[in-house]
């Protein structure tokens, strides 16, 4: 019982039962040898008790020391009355200048409900970590900057989630199940299936109760027990409300790479990819079936250990079948289209690399592999689509011409040239095609609504005007 907020709980439950039992403050204190005003502290949430003193009121109130000690209010009443302490606690709530606000027994709960609600709107206008799509694309473009120094590889996160895995029993392979529920008591909560939760969020996760509220289907990298751990990596990880979107960037980012740490740990993970290696059968398909993981995921985490554990340097994409960009990540030198601002999110793939290409393979679902010449040298790639999406994106993971001889699938005959992202391979409609159809055509672009809310550049954003020339010029001899 070391928070205020305990406490606070702990004196409401000490009150409800002094006065379940028809008990004062004077009565109890004479049974237990304490003056009125010290267990009035206790009952206000203004002093923590000993374990003598605990011990002597759960006996005087005929009751387990655990029924004192239990998180949850004793009622409605009590959990009104708690929500308005921890809220006036709130440096947020004492910038508005007012005196203490003493709740009495004459205080109807309407009122306390009041307060709260207009706490709740105050609070949640003042911290909202907004931001316009401009401040997003910088935020984004200085997160990967710092993960490209790094080589995507968190030390400090590794070794929570190497402790964590201690602290449970984890000894190597999959992660069980069972394993997973004992990690979620590890960190004090609960887990519920719910099939009503909120829309807009994955998971709902109760501070008070400590209870997680997951729903039981999902699809792709977000199945319940990836959410899951992501939700518990921002509990691991100790973090506070964002300050701003930059800050709840990085927290995302955090808490998704501790996800990863436990469900592919690193002591496992990098023993079985360093033979892969010698054997010169790597594979992400391979990562993904050892560890029971999504073919992102997998891609994910072998980013994280590639260049610290074996001495790679490789890029990795997701993309859908009109080549916008949702993630990217490169430390081997492969040039992305970026705006001004460095942000790559919401441009527009090259259709020459094998993210876009393994869209119009004969085998759409299986693992698609290219050689690609740019101007800053010949890279491969291996992309795939991963079917247990709830939309199909690609996800490639490429490196250096030298580096594909540890890959499986090196073997590929499949070889294209891309001038991108600064030449007019692709980004640009043919000449005869141009001389043709501009002006004379009027798109009218499908709502995209991918992270960030970016948008490609161009006179229709979102529009691939070489898709739209080629269109009307099959249709112009009809």
């Amino acid at each position: 019982m070391t928070s205020d907020v305990d406490l606070v709980t702990f004196g409401q439950r000490l009150r409800h039962l002094r006065r379940g039992r028809g008990m004062t403050l004077a009565e109890l204190g004479e049974r237990v040898g304490r003056a009125p005003s010290q267990l009035s502290l206790l009952e206000n949430g203004r002093r923590e008790p000993k374990l003598s003193l605990l011990q002597a009121l759960a006996a005087a109130l005929e009751c387990p020391v655990e029924e004192l000690l239990r998180r949850q209010p004793p009622s409605r009443r009590a959990q009104l009355e708690i929500e308005l302490e921890e809220a006036q606690r709130d440096p947020l709530y004492r910038g508005l200048g007012l005196s203490h606000l003493r709740v009495g027994k004459r205080m109807p709960n309407e009122v306390i409900e009041h307060i709260l609600a207009l706490y709740g709107e105050l609070k949640r206008s003042r911290t909202k970590p907004t931001a316009s799509p401009e401040e997003a694309r910088k935020a984004n473009a200085e997160l990967r900057r710092q993960m490209h120094e790094r080589g995507n590889h968190f030390p400090e996160i590794e070794r929570i989630a190497s402790q964590t895995l201690d602290a449970v029993g984890y000894r190597r392979g999959a992660v069980s199940q069972g394993l997973l529920m004992t990690l979620v008591g590890h960190f004090g909560f609960s887990l519920q299936y719910v099939q009503d939760l909120p829309r807009s969020v994955r998971s709902v996760t109760d501070l008070r109760n400590r209870r997680i509220y997951l729903e039981r289907e999902q699809l792709g990298m977000h199945t319940p027990r990836t959410i899951l751990l992501q939700t518990l990596g921002h509990i691991a990880l100790d973090h506070d409300q964002p300050r701003d979107f930059a800050d709840f960037l990085r927290q995302r980012v955090e808490a998704n790479y501790f996800g990863a740490a436990i469900l592919i740990p690193e002591r496992s993970a990098v023993p079985f990819l360093q033979e892969a290696k010698a054997a010169r059968e790597l594979s992400v398909e391979d990562l993904a079936d050892v560890f029971s993981v999504s073919y992102e995921m997998a891609a994910h985490r072998f980013t994280n250990v590639a260049t610290h554990h074996l001495d790679l340097q490789l890029h990795f994409t997701k993309n859908d079948e009109n080549g916008t960009i949702y993630k990217a990540y490169a430390n081997d030198g492969l040039n992305f289209p970026q705006d001004e601002d460095g942000a790559i999110e919401g441009q527009r793939m090259c259709r020459e690399w094998a993210g876009r290409h393994v869209f119009g393979a004969a085998d759409r679902f299986s693992v698609y592999y290219q050689y690609t010449d740019t101007p800053s040298g010949t890279y491969w790639c291996l992309s795939h689509i991963d079917p247990s999406h709830e939309r199909d994106f690609a996800i490639t993971l490429g490196v250096r011409f030298e580096d594909s001889r540890w890959f499986r699938g090196r073997e590929s005959t499949r070889r294209r040239k891309s001038s991108c992202p600064d030449g007019d391979c692709c980004q640009r409609p043919p000449r005869e095609l141009s001389e043709r159809w501009e002006g004379m055509a009027w798109p009218s672009a499908r709502a995209h609504s991918h992270v960030l809310s970016v948008l490609p550049p161009g006179a229709f954003p979102g529009v691939d005007e070489a898709d739209v020339y080629e269109f009307l010029d099959r249709h112009a001899a009809e």
